[in-house]
């Protein structure tokens, strides 16, 4: 059949539509990630109306407003985005590199590692201590950053053995996930060790930072976390078609010439970077970089030219949900926001296996 000049041929009109949904799907997540975070600066313990809130973004209206929004809820919102997004773009290019939809911090021991540097901090570095006020006794991390430091090199450490068995064993990616997992049963009968021998007040500041929580991050932690997200993200974005290629497979990928095991190894080393740098700001926060990826996957598919900016968004939503949740269920206390993740991850992604059979 012969076409007229300016004529579009069917494969093209086919190719455009694919890529007019796909924008589509990264426009529609924009459009959620805004109103959860328009939710979250309204909504809390204290209501403040919308006509408020918008006047105290500008600083307007209401000291009191003002006090709630800039000092409470916006780091907060802050908070969430950038641990949201780098959990899950980490999460995401995990599984890619590694062939395993299991693939996230958790399972490959980074969380796990970061809260076993926390209690180390705690416990032999006097990072917890009993401030006691009237008859209430509460409890507080007076060393964040100690705290910060040695979670972020424990995340690390799990990183680099994983690191190590593929480029000095050669184990295939699946092995590597059972180190993953054989690391993370390593590092929670450690963390259990050293609670045996802790006193009543390390124990509960270990169990404090373990809960993760969002309110702990400075706007220092979180240009931090937002930075090295960044830098991440245009390294991923800059890869997209290596990972498009992997996902045909390693020989594939090594056929069109990429240099697959410098990918992986790179890949892997910042994922886990922003990865353990936002559990060591935020404390252990499951789920967000496994399920993200997969929810994103439902509207883009597998081409990381649009799943990798897809998942972070889609983390960010995810982080922003869970935290207005925690905060408005039982208000005024706030719920930890890593057990809340956990029961609302959990039966989703069970939701997914069941639906679908398999995950792709």
């Amino acid at each position: 059949m012969a076409y007229t000049e300016g004529e579009s041929r069917p494969c093209g009109n086919v190719y455009n539509q694919y890529i007019r949904k796909k924008w589509a799907a990264l426009f529609l997540l924009v459009v959620v990630l805004f109103f959860m975070a328009v939710l979250s600066v309204s909504m809390g313990s204290s209501r403040i109306p919308l006509t408020e809130t918008i006047s105290a973004l500008f600083g307007g209206g209401a000291a009191s407003s003002r006090v709630i929004i800039w000092n409470v809820r916006m780091p907060r919102i802050a908070a969430g985005i950038a641990a949201g997004i780098a959990l899950a773009m980490a999460g995401c290019v995990m599984q890619n590199v590694l062939r395993n939809p299991l693939a996230a911090p958790a399972t490959l021991g980074v969380s796990q590692g970061a809260s076993f540097g926390a209690a180390l901090a705690i416990v032999h570095f006097g990072a917890g201590i009993q401030i006691n006020a009237g008859t209430a006794a509460a409890i507080t991390i007076t060393n964040p950053y100690t705290v910060t430091i040695f979670a972020f090199l424990g995340g690390i450490a799990t990183t680099a053995v994983i690191l190590c068995l593929s480029r000095i064993a050669k184990v295939t990616p699946s092995v590597m996930i059972l180190a993953g997992v054989a690391l993370s049963s390593l590092f929670t009968g450690a963390v259990a060790l050293i609670q045996y021998f802790a006193d009543d007040v390390m124990i509960a500041s270990i169990v404090f930072w373990t809960f993760g929580s969002l309110g702990r991050a400075g706007w220092n932690e979180i240009a931090l976390i937002f930075c090295l997200g960044i830098a991440a993200f245009l390294f991923f974005f800059f890869n997209r078609w290596n990972y498009n290629a992997m996902e045909s497979g390693v020989h594939t990928a090594k056929s069109l010439g990429i240099n697959v095991d410098t990918l992986i190894f790179v890949s892997m080393t910042a994922a886990a970077l922003i990865a353990a740098v936002s559990v060591a700001f935020v404390g252990i926060i499951n789920f967000v970089g496994l399920i993200a990826p997969h929810m994103a996957r439902k509207f883009v598919g597998n081409d990381h030219r649009f799943l990798i900016p897809c998942s972070a968004l889609m983390g960010a939503a995810l982080m922003l949900a869970a935290d207005l949740v925690s905060r408005m269920l039982l208000a005024p206390a706030i719920l930890p926001i890593g057990a809340l993740t956990s029961f609302l991850g959990a039966p989703l992604f069970l939701y997914m296996i069941v639906k679908k059979g398999n995950i792709k």
